[in-house]
């Protein structure tokens, strides 16, 4: 995170104070850096640059759309998993022949929605829906673009709850039973397969699951082609992790190149990866203000205004994200080992555990790598209003989502 650096004991980011930032538009707040997302995208990009190829972000990380916009001008394509977010591509400015719909439940309506726009590919992930979408493509006289989505059965040696290429996982078709499913494929009548679709995993950290996820699914490629299916494109998902603490996972160049070294004797396959955490994670922050200091026999707690409704990770699969403060202690304050703790009525509400912090109350603390799956699966548990989300780039900070107020919470409810 690049873009954060302490001046004169306080942080900034991209040159504007931390402090300034939330006095401004108050906290919880997240910050992104406009900067930092597309330079990462286009890094990405730059890798491919050899081949034919699209770059697909995976909206569901991070789906502001700020972001998505930003994106869309870079020539970006996306990866959407619900209706929801195929329209806010479409509001975003998308084009929707570089959308890729993949998720293991769609519905009718999606199917038909997606069908009407005209998106790149639909990612089937079961026989059951492959049936649905042809019906559906039938009944509005449409040809639907599919790829089956494989799972190779590939340990990406990741958290259980984001590991998703293993037999057990509810996603994709199994390796063992693609062939067969392609055959059925080809003879519907209003299918057009186009391609293959691999995802195990996120916050992978080292190249060989994705290695050998390859070699299952350039096997299974040769196998198709040897029964007359054609493959046009080939899409090896996402999951590249990216730094929390100490990891040092791939740069996007490295698993592109090695993945290029495999593709050698495929020249004319259009290559697709559909990034989001990569893109996005480490271009944000979360603001957080401490609202009381409490000192419990051995245990100390900074209990602060943002808690798991704002940023659930740590509470959903104990992710480990840095926390600083917003300004350096002077060496007369007093240190501890904090559990930064958050206001909601629940004992996993936990930013942060045994944290060495000089924290006072009204310190403001900065909750880093918080710019994926943080506001993206933020709720209003406890009746909590949703934080504001401000973008930043070296001259300017502009608010891109205003914070809830009260009564946006019972919007649409009835007495």
């Amino acid at each position: 995170m690049d873009f954060l650096n302490y001046q004169n004991g306080k942080l900034f980011a991209h040159g504007h104070a931390i402090a300034d930032i939330a006095k401004q538009y108050g906290t919880p707040l997240y910050v992104y850096s406009q900067n930092y997302i597309e330079t990462q995208w286009i890094e990405f990009d730059n890798a491919l640059k050899r081949r034919k190829h699209l770059i697909c972000y995976a909206i569901k990380a991070n789906s502001n759309l700020a972001i998505l916009n930003a994106l869309v001008k870079l020539g970006s394509g996306f990866d959407i998993v619900s209706q929801g977010e195929l329209e806010r591509t479409l509001k975003a400015g998308a084009d929707p022949k570089k959308i890729v719909f993949s998720g293991v439940a769609k519905s009718t309506t999606e199917i038909e929605r997606a069908l009407d726009v005209g998106i790149k590919c639909f990612n089937v992930e079961s026989e059951a829906e492959l049936y649905r979408i042809q019906d559906v493509a039938k009944r509005l006289n449409k040809v639907a673009p599919i790829s089956l989505r494989i799972n190779p059965d590939v340990d990406a040696k990741t958290h259980p709850y984001i590991s998703t290429g293993l037999r057990e996982n509810k996603f994709g078709i199994s390796h063992q039973l693609g062939l067969d499913v392609y055959k059925k494929a080809a003879k519907l009548s209003h299918i057009e397969i186009c391609g293959i679709d691999c995802h195990i995993g996120s916050q992978l950290t080292e190249l060989s699951p994705f290695l050998d996820a390859a070699d299952r699914i350039l096997s299974l490629v040769d196998e198709l082609k040897s029964a007359g299916i054609t493959i046009k494109h080939i899409d090896f998902g996402g999951g590249l992790g990216v730094c929390y603490d100490d990891e040092v996972p791939p740069k996007s160049s490295d698993l592109v190149n090695a993945l290029l070294k495999k593709l050698t004797h495929y020249p004319d396959i259009e290559i697709l990866f559909e990034p989001g955490r990569s893109i996005v994670a480490n271009s944000g922050i979360l603001i957080t203000k401490v609202e009381y200091i409490k000192h419990q026999d051995d245990n100390h707690f900074a209990i602060v205004d943002a808690g798991m409704n704002d940023l659930i990770r740590p509470a959903l699969y104990e992710a480990w994200m840095r926390i600083l403060p917003a300004e350096q202690a002077g060496p007369d304050k007093p240190s501890y080992r904090y559990n930064v703790v958050g206001p909601i009525c629940e004992s996993s509400d936990v930013l942060g555990k045994e944290r060495e912090l000089a924290a006072q109350q009204d310190d403001l603390l900065v909750v880093c790598s918080a710019g994926a799956y943080g506001f993206s699966m933020a709720s209003n548990y406890n009746s909590h209003p949703r934080p504001a989300e401000v973008m930043v780039d070296d001259n300017t900070h502009r608010l891109i989502r205003q914070r809830e107020t009260f009564d946006m919470l019972w919007q649409g409810e009835i007495i």
